[in-house]
């Protein structure tokens, strides 16, 4: 097989690919190098693999080399980042469908505390809903080992006490309703949108404010008489979710900057949990780079 009948075959399966090992590892920037990992390997051991099986091939040393990254993590928490809609709409129709359920922040955040091989088995089964048997075949398991694994994979994830969420209501009136009271710095509106228990993460820091009694700190910083300036926010969404794009006009400046990124779970018409990230993925979203003044 010539380089660019290679390329032009695996190039079709990039992003499933891409979104396989961002689900294996929780993080985006990590996923490319690990996708760029699998073509280099897949193109050294190139005579070994049928065209008829190419994806499975792909698939499998795809997982195994996010396998080795996660082993070699050893204890260190990983860093979840989110992955834009956009992106994931570039799968095609014939590529196995990305639900809400199966690419949430919180649904990663919880396999991650799985052991490796759990994790990869309960992706091929119950999110891939690959058969037992290939699973088997592609981990070098017993179809017996492989089952074994899912049941204690399950289990820990019960144990988690994650469940998908489920949204009710008007989720783009209800994101409508944050951007307006960031915009607006009414703390009060802010309070009526979610759900007194809120939890609010910033990964990487592990840091966790627990319901809005915790976040008034937060509020003062942003919004307070000496606060940070003005605020701008864009509607977007990642992980299938709502998020906003926030952007920040400091005193003394012209425009509004890329500031952060805050990713909202939604369920029962409030907001439940917020993860704010850095503003690194703008580009990837297609946001601005910086707006005017109105």
């Amino acid at each position: 097989m010539d380089e660019s009948t290679f390329t032009e075959l695996t190039a079709r399966h990039r992003r499933e690919l891409h979104v396989h090992c961002y689900r294996l590892l929780g993080s985006f920037e990590d996923a490319d190098d690990l996708v760029q990992e699998t073509f280099l390997r897949a193109w050294r051991a190139r005579a070994e693999v049928r065209d008829d099986a190419l994806r499975a091939w792909l698939y499998k040393i795809a997982t195994n080399a996010c396998l080795d990254v996660i082993r070699s993590r050893k204890r260190r928490a990983p860093y979840l980042q989110p992955y834009p809609d956009t992106l994931l709409d570039e799968l095609s129709p014939d590529e196995v469908l990305v639900g809400r359920e199966t690419i949430e922040l919180a649904f990663l955040a919880a396999i991650q505390l799985l052991p490796p091989r759990q994790r990869a088995v309960l992706i091929m089964r119950d999110v891939l809903e690959w058969p037992a048997a290939d699973t088997a075949r592609l981990l070098d398991l017993t179809v017996v080992a492989a089952n074994s694994a899912l049941q204690r994979a399950r289990a820990t994830l019960r144990s988690t006490q994650w469940t998908p969420a489920k949204p009710s209501g008007d989720e783009q009136a209800l994101l409508a309703g944050m951007i307006e009271a960031h915009e607006h710095a009414d703390v009060d509106h802010f309070v009526r949108l979610v759900r007194d228990d809120i939890r609010v993460s910033m990964p990487p820091s592990p840091q966790t404010f627990l319901g809005v009694r915790a976040l008034r700190p937060l509020f003062d910083i942003a919004f307070g008489p000496s606060g940070m300036g003005e605020w701008r926010l864009l509607p977007t969404s990642v992980n299938r979710t709502p998020a906003a794009a926030s952007y920040l006009r400091r005193p003394g400046e012209v425009g509004f900057r890329p500031f952060k990124l805050d990713v909202f779970r939604m369920d029962g018409g409030l907001v439940t949990e917020i993860h704010t990230f850095d503003a690194r993925m703008f580009d990837d979203l297609g946001l601005p780079k910086e707006l005017a003044c109105r």
